[in-house]
């Protein structure tokens, strides 16, 4: 079958669906993924074909950098900032999902960001979809919604704050929705209307997260299911950097710091980061993070270098900033957490998924969306000591974490059962069962 991978948001929202291609394209099908136009190489990289489309969430936070509320919090000013940066995320969505699958598309794979939209799309072409979520949205009494940062208010108050979070959600889309529908000539339908319809129909999601982090909540409705992870393709021909061989070599396993694709990050923080690797008497890689100067290095500062190229681009010289501190471009996470002793990181599903594929024990720095949820979920397996939201950092509290992370042997030993656990799961084998029985 001609396979689309409907997808939209950061790198986190792209990177596994390539691993979900990938495998869909070794069982005999055409794959293409739908993204935003950053993610280009990431998805021609993994062998597949790519088609743009808009929703790059890194350009909302670009538009709105330096904005009191120009991302959402918990309370009233952030939940109305979620449904006006929301409408701009998903403006110009629709359309280009419409000429994504206008190319040519036996099946539609849809995102949690996508699915809104894409399902009116698939009921124009009159083609099977499937829901291919990362994040679980469907309201339940075992957790609060992830969108809304919220703790645990118990059964009936998750349920409650699920139906809450579905609407803000809808909200967010109800226009594209309604100008969608109307490009189409489909009939008017709300979104709480049309996913009624489609759960009458029995339309199907498969959430590319492992059961065994987050089980299924047992008063989900049938055709709710979570199958496992979808892992991203091994990077083909790459080969690590002779300074960070060198750098890894030179003393005991570093611990791994980089805030994803969504935080506004700068010297300040990089100053922060540096003094709690050494207060915690550890090494770091750190990653995404700016130079600050000779502060941030510490009294070893002076040994440069030219800065990294261009994300992805391991042509250049990485630079060493001290004798117990690299900064890096992007690698593999499968070839660089295991050699970590620690992860400090944004709690993004993507990141969360590889630390815990690696074994390795995490210190989860949410910043927003779905971050603060699997933040939750880390500590609660035993993986993490703490959740330092990212808003509040200081450098005592990312110290006293760092240490415990790195060094208290409960820590390692959790993360390993349950990296080993994972090992037995095949999340895109589920999918790709799925898109057989279609093909029959």
């Amino acid at each position: 079958m001609r396979v689309l991978i409907v997808t939209a948001g950061s790198l986190g929202d792209v990177v596994p669906y390539t691993g979900l291609g990938a495998r869909l394209r070794a069982a005999g099908h055409r794959v293409a993924v739908a993204a935003p136009a950053p993610y280009a190489d990431l998805v021609t990289g993994a062998g597949l074909d790519f088609r743009p489309i808009s929703g790059d969430l890194t350009a909302v936070r670009d538009a709105t950098a330096g904005r009191r509320h120009s991302w959402p919090v918990p309370g009233a000013p952030g939940l109305v900032d979620f449904v006006r940066l929301g409408g701009r995320f998903v403006g110009d969505l629709g359309s280009g999902i419409v000429t994504a699958a206008g190319a040519g598309s036996d099946v539609l794979l849809l995102s949690s960001t996508t699915a809104p939209l894409g399902y009116s799309v698939a009921q124009y072409h009159g083609i099977p979809s499937l829901g291919v979520f990362l994040q679980p949205t469907a309201p339940t009494g075992a957790f609060p919604p992830v969108v809304l940062g919220v703790r645990s208010l118990g059964g009936w108050g998750n349920r409650i704050a699920g139906r809450l979070g579905r609407h803000l959600a809808n909200r967010v889309y109800a226009d594209a929705s309604r100008r969608l529908r109307a490009r189409l000539d489909l009939p008017p339908v709300g979104l709480g209307r049309l996913e009624r319809r489609a759960a009458g129909e029995g339309w199907r999601v498969m959430h590319g997260f492992s059961p065994t982090v987050l089980p299924r909540p047992a008063d989900w409705p049938a055709g709710l299911d979570v199958v496992g992870y979808w892992w991203p393709p091994t990077a083909s021909g790459w080969r690590p950097p002779a300074d960070l061989v060198d750098f890894l070599a030179a003393g005991p396993p570093p611990v791994y710091v980089g805030f994803g694709s969504l935080a506004e990050t700068g010297g300040a923080l990089r100053t922060l980061v540096g003094r709690a690797l050494r207060r915690a008497g550890v090494r770091g890689v750190l990653h995404g993070l700016e130079d600050a100067g000779p502060e941030a290095a510490g009294p070893h500062a002076g040994r440069t270098g030219p800065r990294p190229g261009a994300a992805g681009d391991f042509r250049d010289p990485w630079r060493t900033d001290c004798a117990d501190l690299l900064t890096v471009g992007d690698v593999p996470h499968d070839w660089l957490f295991p050699r970590m002793a620690a992860l400090v990181h944004h709690a993004g599903c993507g990141t969360t998924a590889a630390g815990l594929r690696a074994g390795v024990p995490a210190v989860p720095v949410p910043v927003l969306a779905d971050q603060p949820f699997w933040a939750a979920r880390l500590v609660a397996l035993g993986v993490a000591p703490a959740v330092l939201p990212f808003r509040r950092l200081d450098e005592a509290r990312l110290a006293g974490a760092i240490r415990a992370a790195a060094v208290e042997p409960g820590y390692r030993r959790r993360s390993r059962l349950l990296a080993d656990r994972l090992a037995g799961e095949d999340g895109a084998g589920a999918v790709v069962a799925a898109v057989d029985r279609l093909a029959r």
